[in-house]
């Protein structure tokens, strides 16, 4: 079955953040600086890693990309319209799946198209499409909590590819995940990228899950957040893990992350190592 919605429409959008700051004002302890100004200019198309210490405020600047949060200072401009609240244009993949336990598989992935009104019969297609895409069309009537992680996450994905965004987030979205379940999800993952070529950004705590999937890796520093580096990938898909090329950018990223987390721990060095 082929995905039936026009790759005309909803065209990838890039997404500009102009001089963003974050601080959190704790009812019972002194404010929180999450990010510094923090500027940064996504291409349409592009699919970007964000990858920083815990902490950093990674998710926070994802979170005020989506419109789940406000910045205290600076803007998003997505379209030439700034960010000021959620929308379906641009789909959120989180860690936790949040899936509706109450709906079935199909039902969960045709909810955004609903919300839409998209008329049934091409509600149908397009999620029995997005079912076949992701492996799934033999569980579309199974309640979500009969599924594995990896399952789950293909529902997520498919949710929120089915309502054909212009920009896709993703907050650690395999982070909970065995290896090999990840690897799987991630090939499925850049096969719908560069089939339907949407605007990325993912957050995530892994070097090599970065390198494995983004045309770019932006490096945060330790807390308040900003952009320490912008490093362009440019190995070919797929990409090999195992060769120079990789090996090479991957220390080369592991040793600025490596800077970050001592400052994070008063300038005590603590190694890191690819995962």
């Amino acid at each position: 079955m082929t995905v039936v919605f026009d790759k005309e429409k909803n065209k990838a959008k890039g997404i500009l953040v102009k001089g963003v700051s974050k601080i959190f004002y704790p009812a019972d302890r002194e404010p929180v600086e999450a990010l510094k100004p923090v500027c940064l200019d996504i291409q349409p198309g592009e699919f970007v890693a964000v990858i920083g210490p815990s902490g950093c405020g990674k998710s926070t600047l994802l979170n005020i990309v989506a419109g789940f949060d406000q910045a205290t200072a600076g803007s998003v401009v997505v379209d030439d319209q700034r960010i000021r609240r959620p929308d379906i244009d641009r789909g959120m993949v989180f860690q936790q799946y949040a899936l509706f336990p109450w709906l079935n598989v199909r039902e969960n992935v045709e909810f955004g198209l609903k919300q839409m009104k998209v008329p049934l019969a091409e509600r149908a297609e397009i999620v029995g499409s997005f079912l076949e895409l992701v492996g799934l069309q033999d569980f579309a009537e199974a309640r979500i909590d009969a599924l594995s992680g990896g399952m789950k996450q293909r529902v997520a994905l498919a949710r929120v590819f089915c309502t054909n965004p212009s920009i896709i987030l993703m907050d650690e979205p395999f982070g909970a995940l065995d290896a090999l379940t990840r690897s799987m999800l991630q090939t499925e993952l850049l096969s719908i990228w560069r089939e339907y070529e949407k605007t990325v950004m993912l957050i995530t705590h892994s070097v090599q899950e970065a390198l494995v999937l983004a045309n770019r890796v932006v490096i945060m520093t330790s807390r308040p957040g900003r952009i320490k580096l912008d490093i362009k990938v440019d190995m070919p898909y797929p990409r090999d893990s195992k060769s120079a090329e990789f090996r090479e950018l991957e220390a080369e990223i592991l040793d600025q992350l490596t800077d970050e987390i001592a400052k994070s721990y008063g300038g005590q060095s603590k190694t890191l190592t690819a995962d």
